[in-house]
């Protein structure tokens, strides 16, 4: 799910702010140690390789849609905290309480826009999260709250991790605004179908975790397989 949202100060939400209490696996430490190395290296280098296009983005979305060419939106993180998720802004500001599920015919998104999150160009200063400790390379994608600040039972191991720029459910709805265009009630298909869905697909990553499949996911985004 995407969408321009407000600038929030991190800060846990109601509940959630220690680890989930079930006995479902989580990553070892060793794990952790590996990820977090991972995140840091890469993170790092990309910033340095590519700042310059993170500023050029910036610059082209300041001028689609005045103002600042970054939004911070509140996103749920590790451990239902929640974090500002930074991003290029792709769309105009919708009314108070607009959805925020996002489908390729949103008339919100503008044409810069389009070509940003096609490319998801849009996507690139969430490397500065990653390395400032919010997000990882890999993991589930952070929402907004109402959907991971919900999860009960095994499901919350989904909020034992950092969320990531990428991962097993990223890929599998590489084209979920295409997918949402196309039904009767995009919020509820997202709701009923995809989201629950999409946690399957979290916990199995999570429970099978191993650097190599990070590796191998890293890959196929950046190869777009």
């Amino acid at each position: 799910m995407k969408d321009d949202g407000v600038t929030m100060e991190p800060h846990a939400a109601p509940g959630l702010a220690d680890p989930p209490s079930d006995r479902t696996r989580r990553l070892s430490a060793r794990q952790r140690w590996l990820k977090r190395s991972l995140d840091l290296v890469v993170a790092a280098l990309t910033l340095v390789l590519l700042g310059w296009l993170i500023l050029l983005g910036a610059a082209v979305s300041a001028l689609a849609h005045g103002g600042s060419g970054f939004f911070v939106q509140r996103r749920v993180g590790q451990n239902g905290r929640h974090f500002p998720l930074l991003k290029l802004r792709t769309m105009r500001a919708g009314p108070s309480g607009a959805t925020t599920v996002t489908t390729a015919l949103d008339p919100r998104i503008t044409r810069a826009g389009r070509v940003l999150r096609r490319t998801k160009l849009d996507e690139l200063p969430q490397f500065v999260n990653v390395l400032l400790g919010h997000m990882s390379l890999v993991g589930p994608r952070p929402d907004v709250p109402g959907f991971a600040d919900r999860l009960t039972g095994p499901d919350r191991v989904v909020l034992s991790v950092r969320p990531g720029i990428t991962g097993p459910a990223t890929l599998a709805y590489r084209h979920e605004e295409a997918l949402l265009a196309t039904q009767e009630d995009p919020e509820r298909y997202n709701r009923e179908v995809i989201y629950p869905h999409k946690v399957r697909l979290n916990r199995e990553y999570i429970e099978n975790y191993s650097l190599r499949n990070d590796l191998v996911l890293l890959w196929r985004t950046l190869v777009g397989s």
